[in-house]
């Protein structure tokens, strides 16, 4: 059913339910993962210009770390990959470019819920991408599986 599993993190608590669901689905699947990681521009735009290069380096630097974590969080073969751009975009490209079968993500990422006055990525990507999108919500404290 699924031979492709592509999961987008930004390293952030909310994502990491996201991370092991895609996990447990290659596993059960016996698919292939890839894990991204966006370096949002407009978070660099929006920073000082003196400070653009200094923002992007900490922002892949993070997006490597949180990719770093998803390997380690699994014995499974993970490839990983981080992008720079507008994160629904290079969410969907990378998806349709590695002939995805499946993403998924977290519904809340490092910006939590001021991303609901602006869209959230998760809802950007749904709406776009050819393929399915599993979104998959951070469970409260109070709340069990």
């Amino acid at each position: 059913m699924f031979e492709t599993i592509v999961v987008a993190t930004d390293g952030s608590e909310s994502v990491q339910r996201a991370v092991d669901v895609a996990l447990d689905l290659a596993r059960r699947f016996d698919a292939e993962v890839h894990a991204i990681s966006i370096v949002d521009t407009d978070e660099v735009d929006s920073s000082p210009d003196r400070l653009h290069e200094e923002m992007e380096t900490a922002l892949k630097e993070g997006a490597e770390e949180a990719l770093a974590d998803v390997r380690a969080s699994t014995d499974l073969d993970v490839t990983t990959s981080v992008r720079v751009g507008r994160p629904a975009t290079e969410i969907r490209e990378y998806a349709e470019a590695h002939d995805a079968d499946l993403v998924a993500m977290g519904t809340r990422g490092r910006h939590g819920e001021n991303r609901f006055l602006l869209g959230s990525v998760a809802e950007r990507v749904v709406r776009t991408c050819p393929m399915p999108v599993l979104t998959v919500r951070q469970l409260a404290e109070d709340e069990t599986l």
